[in-house]
């Protein structure tokens, strides 16, 4: 059976499953729409809060990031894995224990303020929809390779997919339709991975794969191989450190801040019967994270090394272009062809010779020799490192069987999030706005098609941002891990944890917070221009201290802290029931 039908039965199963489940577990109440019932058991709670958790960007993107940047992009791993500490122990017994149905009402309540509330949900909003923008892209990557179509086509394929059973199912259903996305992704991320880690290491499990010898007879270890590869091409080096330690810091902290601040997951902790079922909820999403998380670094390594031995097939030359035999294009597999189609892999033959030459022309040093052999400039001029984790099967030659269940895998993990995502963003608007703000008296009928309206909406922005996204996947979703560090999860540390901060130092808080890193974002991203100064590009040369866009999240979270500070300090203090109920929220009710 040929790939694309097989593909077409494994991803059709699994949506046939997913809606299905939408279906079976609709949402009738408010109750149901935004927190389930409150009656989700915590280990399936993990398991659903894994997929919501595992986006796009872990299961596409992550592995791509990991490949191109090497050591560089453990920040990734060990920011997204230890936030989830972080909200284990400081965040989600607490709030559980508050009982509300959303993040802003939390911060509403506690700061004594509608207009808390209104810029908490614009915080929300502006943090998810960053977040929702990668999903998108994705979703696009997947669906336009498994239809063998352009990535618009693929984008608009799968927003429709979203809007179906996301809108339909409410949380209660999305809970349900995330943990049989769980079962899915992680069966189409670790199988692979097996096969691959076999046919390069002769090791079984890829975590020990990546510190295994090849396969070859060589018995030079695979990172070896992998550093002398790109470093032979000109690259650098995959195991070295090439950046900014201050700036790998900050991305770390602001990855690990921003998990503990994305209201998306926080909701997830509200579906549990008690305070207790929350903490073990976080726990058991850890461990089903893990999973992923540890096959990572080795899917990435493994991606790269068999993309470059493909393309430039490196032999045993000391030197010139004899040590390459480089992929003649007439003759390239069909791996590269299904990807052409989707415009994210393209080449250029610009020395007419009719082979692909791979290689980092940026590396002034060898450049120079590649023009000395004849080679005109790198040829592979689109490479798009979200492809990496969908196309690693195919180019490892893997059954057909195995490519069609990552593609499942794939858009398993984009659909899962975007639903989570979408639903924070429908009750921000339904919830906290309208009903909390504008229409206190709405009918609870009224206010689930007003969530349902507010979701379709936030679909068609997400979507419309997606076919130009500020990046791929993990560098947008990063975005909006900083801008939660420094909006949202401020405000909740102070609002547990600090009972003398009032409505005016949050309010003030958020406000700087939020707009110092949408500011830096925007400007070094080169979509803002200062009058009177040159655009800045998007290169570590011109950021301050060094500090990326994706890390300035962790200095906009201390901007918020300090404000909010200071500013509650010069104010009024906030009522003695307030500062009783901040007491009240960390005290156990068996305590005494």
């Amino acid at each position: 059976m040929d790939l694309q039908t097989i593909t077409y039965l494994v991803v059709g199963a699994t949506f046939t499953l997913y809606i299905g489940i939408a279906i079976w577990a609709r949402a009738t109440t408010t109750g149901e729409f935004y927190v389930a019932g409150k009656g989700i058991h915590p280990v399936a709670n993990g398991m659903a809060t894994g997929a919501d958790w595992m986006s796009a960007a872990s299961f596409i993107s992550m592995a791509g990031l990991i490949a191109f940047n090497g050591y560089d992009a453990s920040a990734y791993l060990m920011g997204w894995t230890g936030g989830y500490v972080l909200l284990a122990m400081l965040l989600a017994p607490y709030l559980r224990k508050f009982g509300k149905f959303t993040v802003p009402e939390f911060i509403g309540d506690r700061y004594y303020s509608q207009t808390a509330r209104i810029v908490a949900v614009i915080c929300l909003i502006v943090a998810s929809i960053t977040y929702v923008i990668g999903q998108m892209k994705g979703i696009g990557v997947a669906f336009s390779r498994f239809l063998e179509v352009d990535f618009s086509t693929g984008l608009f394929t799968g927003m429709a997919i979203v809007f179906f059973y996301a809108v339909l199912g409410g949380m209660k259903g999305i809970t349900y339709t995330q943990i049989a996305q769980y079962c899915v992704m992680i069966f189409a991320y670790t199988v692979p991975a097996i096969f691959i880690s076999l046919k390069l290491t002769d090791t079984v499990l890829p975590q020990f794969g990546l510190g295994a010898a090849m396969a070859d007879g060589s018995g030079q270890p695979i990172l070896d191989r992998l550093n002398q590869v790109v470093t032979d091409l000109g690259f650098a080096s995959y195991t070295d450190h090439k950046g900014s330690a201050l700036n790998m810091t900050l991305l770390t902290l602001s990855l690990m801040i921003g998990t503990a601040g994305l209201p998306h997951v926080i909701v997830r902790f509200f579906t549990v019967p008690t305070v207790r079922d929350a903490r073990a909820s976080a726990g058991w999403a850890l461990v089903f994270i893990a999973i992923l998380y540890t096959t990572a670094p080795a899917v990435g390594a493994m991606a790269r090394l068999n993309l470059m031995d493909t393309i430039m097939q490196p032999t045993a030359a000391t030197s010139g272009p004899e040590q390459f035999t480089p992929l003649t294009y007439s003759e390239r597999p069909q791996w590269f062809k299904n990807w052409e189609k989707t415009g994210l892999l393209t080449f250029e033959d610009k020395n007419g010779d009719g082979q692909i030459q791979y290689y980092n022309d940026g590396n002034e040093e060898f450049a120079q020799k590649a023009e000395q052999w004849g080679w005109e400039g790198n040829e592979m001029v689109t490479v798009d490192r979200d492809i990496m984790v969908l196309a690693n099967p195919e180019i490892a030659n893997l059954p057909n069987w195995v490519i069609a269940l990552v593609a499942a895998g794939g858009l398993a993990a984009a659909l899962s999030t975007a639903a989570g995502l979408l639903l924070a963003i429908s009750s921000a608007i339904s919830h906290d706005l309208l009903k909390g703000v504008f229409m206190p008296r709405i009918s609870e009928k009224a206010e689930l098609t007003a969530g349902r309206i507010s979701m379709g909406g936030a679909i068609l922005v997400a979507g419309y941002l997606g076919l130009n996204p500020p990046g791929f996947a993990a560098q947008v979703v990063a975005l909006a891990f900083g801008l939660a560090a420094a909006s949202i999860f401020p405000a909740l540390m102070l609002g547990i944890f600090n009972k003398s901060i009032n409505r005016q130092g949050a309010v003030a808080g958020m406000l700087v917070g939020l707009g110092t890193t949408l500011v830096y974002i925007f400007v070094y991203k080169g979509w803002f221009f200062i009058p009177g100064t040159a655009n800045l590009a998007d290169t570590a040369d011109n950021w301050v201290f060094g500090i990326s866009p994706g890390s300035f999240g962790a200095v906009g979270a201390l901007f918020n802290f300090v404000t909010a500070i200071v500013v509650s300090k010069v104010t009024a203090p906030p009522p003695v029931h307030i500062q009783e109920l901040v007491e009240d929220i960390r005290v156990p009710r068996v305590s005494g």
